[in-house]
């Protein structure tokens, strides 16, 4: 079984010496994504010559970052990728885990979840970010038939075959919202690991208006109601409770909460 952690990074130089040190205690395939950083993590990284990078001139954006990463790993053949963050929120100690769950050969994507236990010394989340979360994963699997309990975590194990199969385009930190609609139309098997509750710095913004939640809210379920167009076709199958048209996989959005 070969095996790429891929970690994308934007300005991430307090921690991506920590975090790449980490890494590479459990693996040497490593892919680093700069997204355009403009901070010291460029410099930093020639610090790890034995490291793949991908950077970017501009900022592309944390989706981009990912369809980078997921096109990199099916053209040097790679059979799973984890994909993890930088800010220390995903803790690499956990990549075992992770090996340990594709080692059992039952599931195509392994999310990490960081709600499906309570685990000591979680952190407790921004609540705005954990409310948010909370409704959008409930609609998810409302509309998608799914049974997950975190929809933003981006600590994964993905093979790298099933995701050739997904068509990804969102550049930014909507991305979860393209992922799950396309997991759900090819039918991909999904396992859930639980993950330690880490914020490191609760205070991390996502820039622009996304910062306001309401809006990113509505940027996410603008994307989803986009993708499952794409997904799955115009609506159809009128909701009997209020006439309202609905896609033939999801509930009609008014009378089911979503």
């Amino acid at each position: 079984m070969s095996l790429l952690v891929a970690i994308p990074v934007f300005n991430e130089h307090k921690h991506i010496l920590r975090v790449l040190t980490l890494t590479k205690q459990y693996t040497d395939n490593i892919l680093v994504v700069d997204d355009g950083s403009t901070d010291d993590t460029p410099r930093l990284l020639r610090k790890f010559p034995d490291i793949s990078i991908i950077r970017h001139e501009s900022n592309l954006g944390y989706g981009q970052s990912l369809i980078d990463a997921f096109t990199y790993a099916h053209r040097k053949k790679y059979q799973w990728l984890i994909s993890m963050d930088c800010d220390e929120q995903h803790e690499p100690a956990e990549i075992p885990r992770f090996i340990e769950a594709i080692n059992r050969n039952d599931s195509d994507i392994i999310s990490g979840s960081r709600y499906l236990l309570n685990l000591p010394n979680d952190d407790l989340p921004p609540p705005d970010r954990r409310a948010i979360n909370q409704r959008i994963t409930d609609m998810l699997n409302r509309r998608l038939g799914l049974r997950i309990t975190d929809a933003f975590c981006g600590f994964k194990a993905c093979r790298v075959a099933a995701l050739n199969c997904l068509r990804l385009s969102e550049p930014g930190y909507a991305i979860p919202l393209q992922f799950w609609a396309e997991a759900a139309r090819v039918r991909l098997r999904i396992s859930e690991l639980p993950v330690r509750t880490v914020y490191a710095d609760p205070n991390r913004y996502f820039g622009g208006e996304l910062d306001d939640p309401k809006h990113r809210y509505r940027h996410y379920m603008d994307v989803f109601e986009k993708q499952m167009n794409r997904s799955f076709g115009p609506t159809r199958n009128a909701c009997r409770a209020c006439g309202r048209e609905a896609h033939a996989i999801s509930a009609c959005p008014l009378c089911c909460g979503a």
